[in-house]
């Protein structure tokens, strides 16, 4: 089959052929109508993910079709449309017991753990704990945008961070992740401030529902911008990108009792943000972490979506061959493209 690989990290992965993947005796293998293009996928393209060992192929936000099962799947057929979380349980720990597999002490992570789905078969393990059927009529493009950024977004947002109608919600960095917490939070019926760098995604944030907002700069007081458009601060804050100033900032742009939700990773000289401390005590706030969602929780997001009121597919901006998928790939950290990059089984090749 064809994929991408890369042999050393941060040197350009390539267009190989490598052996096509064989059913685990748990799970199934797929074949990829659709993946995304995910900043995740860079950082693990970098060598800030520790599972990762090269010889690797990227690619954890999927959608396909089951091609064939190890012996001991029951519930997956060949011909079943499904996709699968980022993050997949082992069944067996407290955690996954509990439901809570994104926390999983032994967790799989096609792309990261595993090669993953830049390529045009992908193997996946655990298929009856993990597997989620797509719905009739959801296409593959939409449903792969879902498998990283929508549904770690939609758990920020609706799981961790306990929107309610009428709160106001502040979203720093308005890529992929971000994009989608500013949807789902104004679906909840949450008023939303986006923060960003970028004039085209603030105005992409405004068509997804977002009511302020507001350019960051180096000299902007971005805190005390937010404090005054919701009259107090933000009863929640995201965090979508993963820095030192957009997390110190997203907290300090909460009112008293309001809750933070940590959503972009942070890595390498962002790995340790000064946390206000003495802010987080005396206004009690809380800080939460948000790891992807659970394969038990995606028909809360179908059934939104089948109401009209989330729409994820208007997230997709560009759809990328598997060969043009490296170059979106190694220049995410440019931030060139709004909204979300899909490669897609028409242009696997």
């Amino acid at each position: 089959m064809k994929a991408v690989m890369f042999e050393q990290f941060g040197v350009r992965p390539e267009l190989c052929d490598v052996p096509d993947p064989v059913p685990p005796a748990d799970g199934v293998v797929l074949q990829v109508m659709a993946t995304g293009v995910c900043r995740s996928d860079w950082h693990g393209w970098m060598g800030h993910d520790p599972d990762i060992r090269v010889p690797h192929v990227p690619g954890h936000e999927l959608a396909g079709i089951v091609v064939a099962t190890g012996a001991g799947v029951r519930h997956w057929r060949i011909g079943d449309r499904v996709t699968v979380p980022f993050v997949c349980g082992c069944g067996a720990c407290a955690e996954c017991q509990r439901g809570d597999q994104q926390v999983c002490r032994a967790q799989y992570q096609p792309g990261f753990t595993h090669w993953g789905s830049f390529a045009e078969y992908v193997a996946i393990h655990r298929a009856d704990l993990n597997l989620v059927r797509l719905p009739e009529g959801l296409d593959f493009e939409v449903a792969a945008s879902l498998g990283c950024r929508f549904t770690t977004s939609f758990r920020a947002v609706v799981d961790q961070g306990r929107v309610g109608a009428g709160e106001w919600v502040v979203v720093y960095g308005c890529g992929g992740v971000g994009l989608s917490a500013v949807m789902i939070a104004s679906a909840s019926g949450a008023r939303v401030v986006a923060v960003d760098i970028a004039p085209g995604n603030l105005a992409l944030a405004r068509e997804l529902g977002a009511e302020v907002l507001i350019e960051a700069t180096l000299e902007a007081d971005l805190p005390a911008a937010v404090i005054e458009a919701t009259g107090g601060g933000a009863h929640l804050s995201i965090d979508a990108l993963g820095s030192v100033r957009t997390c110190v900032d997203a907290i300090s742009s909460l009112r008293r009792r309001g809750r933070h939700v940590q959503v972009g990773l942070m890595v390498g000289r962002d790995a340790a943000p000064p946390i206000p401390l003495g802010r987080v005590i005396g206004y009690e706030l809380e800080i939460l972490g948000s790891h992807g969602m659970a394969a038990h929780r995606f028909p809360a997001v179908f059934g939104l979506m089948a109401t009209g009121r989330l729409e994820p597919g208007r997230l997709i901006r560009r759809r990328v061959s598997l060969a043009g998928s490296i170059e979106a790939l190694v220049s995410m950290d440019r931030f060139e493209v709004s909204g979300v990059t899909v490669i897609t089984a028409a242009r696997l090749d």
